[in-house]
């Protein structure tokens, strides 16, 4: 690895499984401090074991603002500010409209989007004591496109996409050193996505090399964009768009259509 992160202090959510463990990974061997928080205790401390000694773990429900009080006054303490903030926890439900409880679609907003608000609103002040920070928003191409089984989860990534914007925004206009985009992923190998494969199909395995339509992206995929976004070679990119999904957003039907000729 080349050290693109040395130095830097990482917070990533949802850190126990899937692209934010992958995440917190990786910003590691950049060389970034790293802080894991998770509501999942044993699979995020045993992550932050395995990291080694520049992990840590961090019990954190992200729906709630008291909890991130804490870990703000918890990282204050540690390391005196924040240079990266990745927010990666996040639930799905497999639902239509039709089938979508009024407590279940705010159960969605409130860890999806709630989540994300608390993380960069708890975060701001340390992240304003680092020379170049950096806030880096996992949503999804369900704030894309519609997906009739994917209503609540939908709605929470669309307002995590336009919440990044108005973030970068605040920011540049206040000569803050923060940038803040967002990534979203589809059709990659997670927890997450065993749910709705469940009820969709699985697509191919994941492979290595260029992948072709129909194949499913691995953890590692975004972490190496979560990489990019959070190191200074980003440093012109701010309130953007990064699409990790093998296409599919090209792509309005789903299907390659070849000229037969």
């Amino acid at each position: 690895m080349s050290s693109r992160v040395e130095g830097k202090i990482a917070l990533v959510t949802g850190a126990a499984s899937g692209m934010g463990a992958a995440a917190a990974q990786m910003l590691a061997a950049e060389g970034a401090t790293v802080i894991l928080v998770d509501l999942n205790e044993e699979m995020g401390s045993q992550n932050a074991k395995r990291i080694g000694e520049s992990a840590s773990f961090l019990k954190l429900d992200v729906s709630d603002a008291n909890q991130w009080q804490d870990v703000a006054s918890e990282v204050e303490k540690r390391h005196g500010r924040l240079d990266i903030l990745v927010n990666s926890a996040g639930i799905v439900l497999i639902a239509d409209i039709e089938h979508t409880t009024p407590d279940q679609f705010n159960r969605v907003l409130a860890i999806n989007a709630g989540g994300t608000f608390l993380a960069c609103r708890a975060m701001m002040p340390l992240l304003k004591r680092s020379n170049h920070a950096s806030i880096i928003n996992i949503a999804s191409t369900a704030s894309h496109q519609g997906f009739g089984l994917g209503f609540a989860y939908g709605a929470s990534k669309g307002a995590v996409r336009t919440m990044t914007k108005s973030i970068a925004a605040f920011c540049q206009d206040n000569g803050l050193p923060i940038r803040c985009n967002s990534i979203h992923p589809n059709e990659i190998e997670t927890p997450m996505m065993e749910e709705v494969m469940m009820r969709t199909g699985k697509p191919e395995p994941v492979a290595d090399g260029v992948l072709p339509l129909g194949k499913l992206g691995a953890p590692k995929d975004v972490a190496y964009a979560v990489v990019y976004l959070a190191s200074e070679e980003a440093r012109f990119i701010t309130g953007t768009e990064l699409l990790v999904d093998n296409g599919s957003v090209m792509r309005p039907f789903g299907t390659s259509i070849v000229d037969p000729t």
